[in-house]
């Protein structure tokens, strides 16, 4: 007896590339949360949602009158305060030296006077009295020039009213300076070019800090972010080249290259996340599109292949084949190498043209007599 007529499968040898496939998303390595720094309201949002944005350009506006009328008086707090400075050094100072100069004067005529006194007074022209009186002059005449000098030292550079106009002046600066940074919040800029994923702002809205209004994607590098099962976590190195495919246009590649590997697992999934680099994205692609991705493992160039629904056992240390040999299906030990893709390669034990059973067909038992056949490909 020939025996049954049983579907075979034939051993080939061709170059062979392992990978992992595997699906994941679109997104650049991070996201912009746009907000503003001070309540306001709304007054115009110039930017609708997709939108490619340029560094600087407005996002959000907010009404400014009152900001802007802060920013007007404290600018003139300003200019008081520069008067201020200025009167102190053209005028106080010069007015204060001139009545010290004068003060010195009145005292030197004081003491010259108290001199004749203590004199006429010795001669017995004057009494006690004149002479009192003289000293007394002359007593209010110094403390007057004392007087002079520390209003000079007041309006010198280093001194108490120079320094206290100085101090008034540099805080007036700073409310200026707080009234137009005030201002300047009242317009949200890009800080980076990119598209605009989201916006959740209208005109009339009160906003406040804190709240998320809009989320900008920067442009420059792209990545596809993938779940790898954890089970080929050791297959997975950085640098590893991968074939990529965007479900909208499943007919275009492009190719990636493999940048991080998470360190932790995802316990609930049991999957490890893989990031990947896009190094030149064609135009079509966008953020969070779904793309399949081929990332391969390791190459073979002539490599020996059994499909894999072949092989018995393919998990343990012995590994094996029906083999059809002489019109019988006889167990055949193999060593298998790389897998992917459907395929096994068998790195001894079967040779390109030999037919093996697949796994599935549980009917064929080791020595039992088979016609084997090939499938009919049909195109």
């Amino acid at each position: 007896m020939l025996g049954p007529t049983v579907d075979v499968e034939a051993v080939t040898r061709a170059n062979f590339v392992q990978s992992i496939v595997a699906t994941g998303r679109v997104e650049t390595p991070h996201r912009i949360d746009v907000g503003v720094q001070v309540t306001g309201t709304v007054k115009r949002v110039p930017v609708a949602e997709g939108q490619i944005v340029a560094a600087g350009a407005t996002l959000i506006e907010l009404e400014s009158a009152e900001p802007a009328a802060s920013l007007d008086a404290a600018q003139h707090a300003v200019q008081a305060a520069s008067a201020r400075v200025r009167q102190i050094a053209e005028v106080q100072s010069p007015l204060a030296l001139q009545a010290l100069r004068q003060a010195q004067l009145n005292h030197d005529a004081t003491r010259d006077a108290l001199t004749r006194s203590e004199a006429l007074l010795a001669g017995g022209a004057i009494g006690e009295a004149a002479r009192d009186d003289a000293r007394r002059a002359e007593q209010v005449a110094a403390a007057q020039v004392v007087s002079a000098q520390r209003q000079v030292e007041s309006a010198r550079i280093n001194g108490s009213d120079a320094a206290a106009a100085a101090a008034a002046l540099s805080q007036a600066r700073a409310g200026a300076d707080l009234a137009r940074a005030r201002l300047q919040y009242a317009t949200v800029r890009a800080q980076r070019s990119g598209t605009l994923l989201t916006r959740a702002v209208e005109p009339g809205d009160v906003v406040q800090p804190g709240r998320i209004l809009m989320t900008l994607s920067p442009g420059g590098e792209t990545q596809l972010v993938v779940q790898i099962d954890e089970k080929n976590l050791q297959m997975i190195r950085l640098g590893l080249t991968a074939i990529v495919s965007a479900d909208a246009y499943p007919k275009d590649r492009f190719t990636a290259a493999v940048v991080y590997v998470n360190p932790g697992v995802d316990a609930q999934r049991g999957a490890v996340e893989v990031k990947l680099r896009v190094p030149s994205p064609p135009p079509y692609l966008k953020q969070d599109m779904t793309a399949s991705v081929d990332i391969q493992i390791a190459q073979r160039d002539s490599a020996i292949l059994v499909p894999s629904d072949a092989v018995h056992d393919p998990d343990t240390t012995t590994p094996w084949v029906l083999r059809i040999d002489g019109g019988r299906a006889r167990h055949q030990p193999v060593k298998l190498g790389l897998r992917s893709g459907g395929l096994t390669e068998v790195l001894a034990g079967l040779s390109p043209g030999d037919k093996v059973v697949p796994e599935t067909n549980r009917s064929v038992r080791a020595g039992a007599r088979v016609r084997a056949t090939l499938p009919v490909i049909t195109k």
